[in-house]
């Protein structure tokens, strides 16, 4: 829209009637068009701003959809699931005369590399609600005690006195972590567990991301 044009048309259209009584009659002829002229510069410079009204409200709706778009294809990307194993040949692990971190070396699986398989320490890429399970197998000559631990904090525990029998015990939890955040299993001082690729395990899987 040239508003250029409709400035001239307001202006000659406002001024026509000024004119002197000796041209009335060519004025009479040419005011009702310009006059009319200008409500249609009117009309269409409104019909213009409600079009561009609903652009902006169009643009506007579609950078918010392509926002949540990209929100659900990055919380797609983020998956963390790892499942290991103590390893160790079919020996037994322990007894020690203090807790240490016990490490699960054989990796069955581990999306997302939050699991650390030389320091036996789960790490929380991303905040969120985890599942984490432990389960073991001992053969009863000493105890069996294990310990899950957030950062510095004891969460849960599963133990079996010693006895004549073997014995298997295990324990799950969900836990709210934040990025950054410790989950690891401390075999308890004079305790020890079985170890082999298959019966002491360590396990978790982010179940909901933040």
């Amino acid at each position: 829209m040239n508003f250029t044009i409709l400035w001239f048309v307001l202006l000659f259209c406002g001024s026509i009637s000024a004119q002197d009584d000796g041209n009335a009659t060519e004025i009479q002829s040419y005011h009702p068009d310009m006059c009319d002229l200008r409500r249609e510069f009117v009309a269409i410079r409104e019909k213009l701003g409600a079009v561009e009204t609903r652009l902006k409200d169009s643009e506007t709706r579609l950078k918010d959809s392509e926002n949540q778009i990209m929100e659900l294809r990055n919380k797609e990307r983020t998956k963390v699931i790892f499942s290991a194993a103590t390893g160790g040949g079919s020996r037994d692990i322990g007894p020690f005369n203090t807790d240490i971190t016990l490490i699960y070396r054989t990796v069955i699986t581990n999306i997302g590399n939050a699991y650390n398989q030389f320091t036996g320490i789960f790490v929380a890429p991303v905040a969120g609600v985890y599942h984490f399970s432990i389960f073991y197998h001992a053969g009863g000559r000493h105890m069996a005690m294990l310990k899950l631990y957030k950062n510095n904090q004891l969460i849960a525990m599963t133990h079996h006195h010693q006895q004549d029998s073997p014995g298997n015990g295990g324990n799950s939890v969900f836990l709210q972590l934040q990025q950054g955040d410790q989950v690891y299993v401390r075999l308890a001082a004079n305790a020890y567990v079985w170890g082999t690729d298959y019966h002491t395990t360590f396990s978790g899987l982010l179940h909901k991301q933040k």
